[in-house]
């Protein structure tokens, strides 16, 4: 009954989520006070208040059958408008509405432009440690995935390697700044060498290579770091966005795709992406949330985010107090801790003896680490050094 391409799916079901309902079964054992789950990048921070009056506002000013209805497969032109503006005044773009297409939250847009571009056999380049779904996204259009080992002194992209690995058959490049799960942002001087490798070898090969960047991370940088504009550097560029963490609305899936006309056939892949964007089933992205994201642009509404540089001020430097190695985050919300031992899942294994709950690196092409999500409240983080000292002490750290 169930089909071949879901039974490995099956067998390797997410670390993360399995990780998740393990917190779950601990916490109805010892209580959820006693239970220290790091697992999930779930947003503790509370939406921005805006988010409330956006909703508020919307049902209250316009026709129900306008907010609840139908509208272009790529969303509200009005919505797309928006985003368009918004991002030309923060970064000196030159967008416009039918640049922008609404998804359903970011992993949907990933799906979206993958399906837009691949055929069966296509190559996508990937840095570990990378999102384990990357992997899973890539297969649904029969495409190979292809993954460059890390740089585990930086974690910047391991450029030279990138540049032997692309063949013929790549057909994309993924790259996540701020990225899950390290928490680098990658440099001004990383993208300018990432471009210019691409482009060498688009010319030598006499293909086309498309640079998908993921960036639900983008707003939550941190001691005044900034996160460059990828369609700056290089003319093939789609970048996939989510309001998931940059608003706290992660079950609300919103986002979009940016298509810019400086992409070879941008007009071409956009309506392709629409329709893939309707095939898929997605249709349109949630027709509320369109609505309450464009008041949100407009009222500059923002999360919270000396919220999350609090928990990793504190999370960093408890565990490095205690001899745990790990590299400071500049965004997103996850620590990436060394392992004390080589096998990484035997250290996550070791930590649930003290109800600590994270996720092995090798979930992420990156053994001999682990990821903490720290977008919890700051009293789970605090209650949860004890623990960390008796792992510590377990291992004699």
């Amino acid at each position: 009954m169930i089909s071949e391409k879901m039974r490995p799916l099956i067998e390797n079901n997410s670390v993360i989520r399995v990780m998740f309902e393990e917190g779950k079964r601990l916490a109805s054992i010892y209580g959820a006070e006693n239970v220290f789950d790091f697992s999930l990048g779930n947003p503790n921070v509370p939406a921005p208040k805006e988010v409330e009056q956006a909703i508020y506002d919307t049902l209250r000013a316009e026709d129900s059958c306008f907010v609840h209805g139908y509208m272009s497969n790529a969303g509200y032109e009005d919505v797309r408008e928006t985003v368009a503006r918004s991002l030309n005044a923060r970064f000196g773009t030159g967008f416009h509405q039918n640049n922008i297409l609404m998804t359903v939250g970011a992993a949907s847009g990933l799906n979206v432009i993958l399906k837009t571009i691949l055929n069966p056999g296509d190559e996508v380049v990937v840095f570990a440690p990378y999102f384990v779904e990357y992997g899973n996204y890539v297969r649904n259009y029969d495409g190979q995935l292809v993954v460059i080992s890390p740089d585990t002194s930086t974690f910047q992209p391991n450029l030279e390697e990138l540049s032997q690995r692309i063949t013929a058959k790549t057909k994309a490049v993924i790259i996540n700044t701020p990225n899950n799960p390290t928490g680098v942002i990658y440099s001004d001087e990383t993208l300018r060498q990432m471009a210019q490798v691409l482009e060498n070898r688009q010319k030598e090969l006499g293909t086309e290579i498309v640079l998908i960047s993921d960036e639900p991370y983008r707003e939550l940088a941190y001691d005044g770091a900034e996160v460059p504009y990828v369609t700056k550097y290089y003319a093939n560029t789609v970048v996939c966005y989510s309001y998931s963490k940059s608003l706290s609305l992660p079950g609300e899936r919103i986002g979009y795709l940016v298509i810019p006309d400086e992409m070879a056939d941008s007009q071409a892949v956009f309506t392709a992406a629409t329709i893939a964007n309707r095939v898929l089933g997605c249709v349109n992205a949630p027709s509320l949330m369109q609505r309450v994201i464009k008041r949100c642009i407009e009222m500059g509404a923002q999360v919270n985010l000396a919220a999350y540089e609090e928990n990793r001020n504190l999370l960093y430097g408890g565990l490095k107090k205690l001899g745990f190695s790990c590299i400071r985050p500049e965004g997103a919300f996850y620590l990436f801790v060394k392992s004390p031992v080589e096998d990484d899942k035997a250290f996550c294994a070791q930590a649930q003896k003290h109800n600590l709950l994270f996720v092995p690196g090798s979930s992420f092409a990156c053994p001999g680490y682990v990821r903490l999500a720290y977008c919890v409240s700051r009293e789970q983080i605090e209650r949860s050094l004890p623990a960390f000292a008796r792992l510590a002490e377990d291992y004699g750290l």
